[in-house]
Order: structure tokens, then C-alpha cells, then sequence
């Protein structure tokens, strides 16, 4: 289950691509800029989210033994 370490990081993957896709649709002044936007933000929730979480259930664990 170590793969669960790097999962959080897909989520700061897709909010780079999302905030990237939001800009280029900015920049060319497309009236469609906001989805990307929000989600992005919804990434980066997610991505502290899990990491948080992540912590909190590894502490508890180690506390168990």
C-alpha cells in the first residue's frame, strides 16, 4: 500500500493542468475560464486533504504498536 503515498500528488498534477487550462483560456479571452478554476481549487482541497489525512491515519497506526 505504499502507492497511497503518491496519490495525493495526482491530485497536484491535475490542479497544475486545470489552473494552466483556465489561464490559456483567460489569455484568449474564452468566457468558459471559470470551470477550470474551480476545478483546480478543488484539486489543490484534495490534495492537502488527503495529505492531511494521510498523516493523521499514519500517527494513529503507529500509536496502535
Amino acid at each position: 500500500m505504499t502507492y497511497l503515498k503518491y496519490t495525493p500528488f495526482l491530485y497536484l498534477i491535475a490542479a497544475l493542468f486545470f489552473a494552466w487550462d483556465a489561464f490559456d483560456k483567460y489569455t484568449s479571452e474564452e468566457d468558459n475560464y471559470w470551470f477550470g478554476v474551480i476545478l483546480a481549487a478543488v484539486c489543490l482541497f484534495m490534495f492537502f486533504f488527503r495529505r492531511n489525512y494521510a498523516k493523521k491515519f499514519e500517527e494513529r497506526r503507529k500509536n496502535r504498536e
